[in-house]
């Protein structure tokens, strides 16, 4: 089941029913000049983003499962329905505690 790219003013659901985590894909549903946002499939046990950082804010919305999210040595779970925001340029890791769905958005300087 493909997810589409976002159109201006329409929705996309990140979450459509009867998909399954074999089937879920990452996918970039729209960059400009301004941001990127990304829908991310997380499997279990894969670590993504190690010590990864970029220029400009990012937010992380957790919408299925649960992921590990480690920055200055400290490693949070951040689980289905949660959100969390991280300032430019700090260095970070993501990792699947569970097969989890997450919404990244990337804010360009």
């Amino acid at each position: 089941m493909a997810i589409p790219h976002a159109a201006p003013g329409k929705p996309v659901d990140l979450c459509p029913e009867g998909e399954t985590f074999s089937d879920a894909r990452t996918i970039a549903l729209v960059k400009n000049d301004e941001f990127e946002a990304i829908r991310m499939v997380i499997r279990k046990g894969e670590e993504i983003c190690k010590n990864h950082q970029v220029p400009g804010s990012i937010t992380l919305h957790c919408l299925k499962g649960c992921i590990a999210f480690t920055m200055d040595g400290e490693r949070r779970p951040v689980r289905a329905g949660q959100w969390l925001f991280l300032p430019g340029g700090v260095p970070h890791t993501i990792e699947g505690e569970e097969d989890s769905l997450v919404l990244l958005t990337v804010m360009f300087r």
